[in-house]
């Protein structure tokens, strides 16, 4: 199984970014997909995640509103669609599969990461 995380990059206040991340050699059948994020120095904490049979999404309170999860079985791609960043949003983005909403230990998969700069 490999997740490949992009669509990262620099971006203004106030503006959108649409991180992708495509999934190879796992079925979106059951339990969670989630994007996850990390600062330096901090623990990489849940943003938004989707039940993939049921299509039931949660976000992080700071997400809601702003941030919009979603997946494309047929593209086995998984999104995150960015809105209205604020320099807090700056992080290393992480897609992560075969998991339980936030329950970070509970992901086997995990990608490589995708920068987001907020400035």
């Amino acid at each position: 199984v490999q997740l490949v995380e992009s669509g990262g990059g620099s971006v203004q206040v106030g503006g959108s970014l649409k991180l992708s991340c495509a999934v190879s050699g796992y079925t979106f059948s059951t339990y969670c997909m989630a994007w996850f994020r990390q600062t330096p120095g901090k623990q990489r904490e849940g943003v938004a995640s989707i039940h993939i049979a049921s299509g039931r999404t949660t976000y992080t309170d700071s997400a809601k509103g702003r941030f919009t999860i979603s997946q494309d079985s047929a593209k086995n791609t998984l999104y995150l669609e960015m809105n209205n960043l604020k320099p807090e949003d700056t992080a290393m983005y992480f897609c992560a599969a075969d998991g339980w909403w936030f329950e970070r230990s509970s992901y086997n998969v995990w990608g490589q990461g995708t920068q987001v700069t907020v400035s």
